[in-house]
């Protein structure tokens, strides 16, 4: 291929329209930041771009596109995830009210590329192995077209360094890098192994320790989250990783903390345990969904059910990583209320940072055929404009097997009770009994912006918001701070944290009242006696 011509490329990162369990929007503010996490799926595009093409990034969350932009850009990047969708279609068209050919990809196109036809280009599918292809179109002088990768093909292992001089470092809570991709296990309800397979493709350890480098090289220092679906999907690969990237923390003088997603089976793996732990991770993220083994089964999580979840968690937090969990409502073995078991599940799991969702059916999932082909499918359901973006509160996008109202009751009872201060609280205080941090670095490098976070003053902005937190939250974290330092400030953390998710949890549930009372208006009316016949009636008596 000929060298490319010089080429202004403006990448816009779409909003999330609407406040998540996952946006954390109050407790940013507590850290003097505007998001919780950088656009990682766009700077790895923009590396993937010839380097005589020139990159501008606006992250819509955290700044405004000027017109400027647009007067400066031959060619726009966007897309992204679904609660993305909504915004990311307002900037196709605006796009093509400014004459400017715009591209559009990532997982939400991909799984639904009919909804985004309005964009010129479609990259669909992992872009390592279709972007070469759209760059030689448009240097050929196409204006338009679709680009479809192989499924599950991308060689991860020439993934190139993601271009981190594109963030204002300042803008976020943390930043990611990206390990492996794919999942070996088969959930019904989730898209990941839809978009990359059950095979987890890994990077090689030079790869990742070369992109550690460049943000250690850039002053970056503190949280990195490895945004892996499944980060020990490919255990032979990653056991062959770690230590090569405990050695490269040791060498730094432990720069980076890290976290992670993870199915619940590495708490089987002493050794793994130890390992991640020796690397500096300190919170995992775990997909526990229910407390049901027949719910499990039924999910295709079966992984799930070969344990004492809460035993498992536990020997998590004995290597001293935290956890955070994934739990859904809905799903058709849900034969009785489930609100019970999953407070009990999650107050003795001790896990205070629960993100509790209603079940959706994603596009593109075993889920979603399956009850298409049952009949049961809202095909019609209009997400962006029925949901305002947050499927894990406003879903359930089909015909649930149960009464909708005692889903809903489910639902709105789980968050009364695990967002509750003193239950918060409590679990806290207990997680950090069993919290051994004694393999991690203790305190936080120098450079990381929770070092400028005041562990009495967050404490204090918290409770004096949210007075019913008082008592318990000052409780807890003067218990903390008794132990040691390094728990004090995990404390913090979590009570940051709940800046954010007690008042969303309450939002939620006046707008679960709301629902339940039109439930209530929809029965009222359905089964009132229809007005003429009452008149008919009367008229003979």
């Amino acid at each position: 291929m000929n060298t490319p011509k010089p080429c202004n490329v403006l990448m816009l990162y779409p909003l999330f329209v609407a406040e998540s369990f996952w946006s954390f929007a109050e407790s940013c503010k507590l850290m003097g930041v505007r998001r919780p996490a950088a656009p990682l799926g766009l700077i790895t595009v923009a590396g993937m771009l010839p380097k005589s093409w020139t990159v501008r990034l606006v992250d819509c969350n955290t700044a405004s596109i000027a017109d400027d932009d647009f007067a400066w850009a031959d060619l726009v990047f966007t897309g992204g995830m679904l609660p993305q969708q909504a915004h990311t279609l307002q900037l196709i068209e605006l796009c093509r009210s400014r004459n400017k050919p715009v591209v559009v990809g990532g997982p939400d196109p991909t799984s639904s590329p009919h909804i985004y036809a309005a964009a010129d280009f479609q990259v669909l599918g992992e872009a390592e192995g279709v972007i070469d292809e759209f760059i030689e179109s448009w240097e050929r002088g196409a204006r338009s077209g679709v680009f479809t990768a192989a499924k599950f093909q991308a060689d991860v292992t020439k993934t190139p360094v993601p271009r981190f001089d594109l963030l204002k470092f300042e803008d976020y809570l943390y930043l990611g890098v990206q390990y492996s991709r794919g999942c070996p296990f088969t959930c019904e309800f989730c898209d990941i192994i839809e978009l990359y397979g059950r095979v987890p493709r890994t990077k090689t350890a030079s790869q990742v320790l070369a992109e550690l480098d460049t943000l250690y090289e850039m002053g970056y220092r503190g949280h990195l989250d490895f945004v892996d679906d499944n980060f020990i999907g490919n255990k032979k690969s990653l056991r062959l990783f770690l230590p090569e990237l405990a050695a490269w923390q040791r060498a730094h003088d432990y720069p980076f903390e890290l976290s992670t997603e993870a199915s619940v089976n590495l708490a089987d793996d002493p050794e793994l345990l130890e390992m991640m732990a020796a690397a500096n991770f300190f919170c995992i993220f775990v997909g526990i969904e229910s407390p049901d083994p027949a719910t499990l089964v039924a999910m295709k999580k079966k992984q799930n059910t070969r344990r004492n979840i809460a035993e498992s968690i536990h020997k998590i937090y004995s290597a001293g990583m935290f956890v955070t969990a994934g739990f859904i409502v809905g799903f058709d073995s849900e034969t009785v209320s489930i609100a019970d078991a999953m407070i009990e599940f999650i107050e003795e799991a001790a896990i205070p940072i629960c993100m509790v969702g209603l079940l959706y059916a994603l596009p593109n999932t075993q889920l979603t055929r399956r009850l298409d082909r049952e009949g049961r499918l809202h095909v019609n359901h209009d997400f962006a404009a029925t949901s305002g973006g947050d499927q894990c509160s406003t879903g359930i996008n089909f015909d649930p097997a149960r009464p909708l109202r005692d889903i809903l009751t489910d639902y709105r009872k789980i968050l009364e009770s695990v967002y509750d201060p003193a239950s918060y609280a409590n679990r806290l205080d207990r997680l950090m009994t069993m919290l051994d941090r004694s393999r991690q670095r203790r305190e936080l490098p120098v450079g990381d912006l929770r070092n400028k976070v005041r562990a009495l003053e967050t404490v204090h902005r918290v409770v004096s918001d949210i007075p019913e937190a008082h008592g318990p939250f000052w409780r807890s974290f003067l218990n903390c701070a008794k132990r040691d330092s390094s728990s004090a400030r995990i404390a913090v953390a979590m009570i940051a944290a709940y800046a954010h998710l007690g008042p969303f949890s309450r939002r939620v549930i006046k707008a679960i009242d709301d629902r339940l009372a039109a439930l209530d208006e929809q029965t009222s009316n359905s089964t009132a006696p229809d007005a003429r016949m009452v008149k008919k009636t009367a008229e003979r008596r």
